[in-house]
């Protein structure tokens, strides 16, 4: 059945909501007053990476094998209604989390970005039931451009009540804002959106559970037939990580590195959601025009020259520059990313697929932010013990943090210039054979 317009747009809007919690909860609000407020210091810094790390270790754990469950049950959206609510209830439930709650701080978010991310499994499998393998580059990429201006609207909304009125209390009112953005946008989805899989019998006496394993030990075996998916999937698991870095710890780094206030890192974030816009439908028509790969490998260059010049940048304006030149790349490469999945997969298998690639971003995510907050934690311990001040110990603990984000991004580019993507006409032999 031919997708329609309604639905393609309700998709969208979905990203449209699930941006809003990224801006405010990961990039703009919620990370600066954890670290700041909730915990304080370096020390703040290095429990904002073990959060997301644990948050991160628990989807990788889940995804492919829900994934693989939601491929067999025909259940996309029924996973993707799960998660979307546990993230919405526990984003409103940070609204509760004051300084030095730092036990709450941590849960309340490590539930709040395990149902965000889940989702996204799910979310982003639905892609190939809504676009054809030649236009996934154009769709995907739309829908990232739609969803960083639902970023912008809830950003702004947060700026103007932050500016207005102020305090601590304002501030965690826009996690609740985050939450009913957040639900309002995912309703179309469910309303309008139909899943087009259908499901498949059980045979006598197995259950869904070791279905899930059995498919799961199926596709490791035919693991050959997905050689060159294999290896993009290890590439993205290693410049992933760099991009998980730069957006987890992006408002830690300007509140440490030029005490930006709570107002300047909202409004560093929309810029970065601005240029997103422009990166996610720009990259999204150069996939479909050259290819994804080369798409991805223009993206992933531009953003490691931004992330070298963000180490010896002491300007503030210079950083806001920065930000908008990493917006404008990192959209490309987490979109494109995605619409190289759907043409790696056969499309009874997208959900699988799309579970394998996010135990690549989420094993990563667990790496990155861990291995970032361990080495701006320990630099400034290690500096402040030879007699450095406790404020330049912990800006240039930032500072030599951030190469190692450059040392990921340029791995993962790297090995992504060895993989070989299939062209449209193997993808519908790929899927045909199965």
């Amino acid at each position: 059945m031919p997708t329609t317009r309604r639905e393609r747009w309700a998709w969208y809007f979905y990203d449209f909501g699930n941006s809003a919690y990224a801006a405010v909860v990961l990039l703009a609000v919620y990370s600066a007053y954890f670290q700041g407020q909730v915990v304080g210091g370096s020390q703040g810094t290095r429990l904002w990476g073990i959060s997301v790390g644990i948050a991160m270790l628990i989807v990788a754990v889940l995804s492919p094998i829900l994934g693989t469950l939601a491929d067999f049950s025909a259940s996309k959206k029924r996973f993707l209604l799960f998660f979307t609510t546990l993230s919405v209830i526990f984003t409103a439930a940070l609204f509760f989390v004051m300084p030095g709650d730092i036990f709450a701080g941590m849960l309340f978010f490590i539930l709040a970005e395990t149902g965000y991310r889940a989702a996204q499994v799910f979310y982003n499998a639905l892609l190939p039931e809504i676009a054809a393998p030649e236009e996934m580059g154009k769709v995907s990429g739309n829908g990232w451009a739609f969803g960083s201006l639902g970023g912008i609207v809830c950003l702004l909304i947060v700026l103007a009540l932050i500016m207005s009125i102020g305090g601590t209390t304002i501030v965690r009112f826009s996690f609740l804002i985050t939450a009913v953005f957040y639900l309002i946008s995912s309703i179309p989805l469910f309303l309008w959106l139909r899943e087009r899989a259908e499901p498949q019998p059980l045979r006598q006496g197995e259950g869904y559970i070791g279905v899930a394993f059995r498919r799961l030990s199926d596709t490791f075996r035919a693991v050959r037939q997905y050689r060159e998916f294999i290896k993009f999937i290890i590439a993205f698991l290693i410049y992933n990580d760099g991009i998980m870095m730069a957006l987890n710890f992006a408002a830690i780094i300007g509140a440490v590195l030029f005490g930006m206030t709570q107002q300047q890192l909202i409004v560093f974030m929309i810029i970065i959601q601005i240029t997103s816009v422009a990166g996610a439908y720009v990259f999204g028509i150069l996939a479909d025009r050259w290819s994804s790969k080369r798409s991805l490998i223009v993206s992933l260059a531009i953003m490691i020259g931004a992330v070298v010049w963000m180490v010896f940048v002491q300007n503030v304006t210079v950083f806001f520059v920065i930000g908008a030149i990493a917006g404008f790349a990192l959209t490309g490469v987490q979109s494109v990313s995605r619409t190289l999945v759907g043409q790696f997969a056969p499309e009874e298998k997208s959900a699988e697929f799309y579970g394998f690639f996010e135990v690549g971003g989420r094993t990563s995510s667990f790496i990155g932010p861990a291995v970032y907050g361990f080495i701006a934690a320990e630099a400034a311990l290690i500096l402040g013990g030879r007699g450095m001040d406790t404020i330049n110990a912990e800006q240039t603990g930032i500072r030599i943090a951030i190469g190692s984000i450059v040392a990921f991004l340029l791995f993962g580019l790297v090995l992504l210039l060895k993989i070989r993507q299939p062209e449209t006409e193997e993808i519908g032999q790929s899927s045909a054979s199965l």
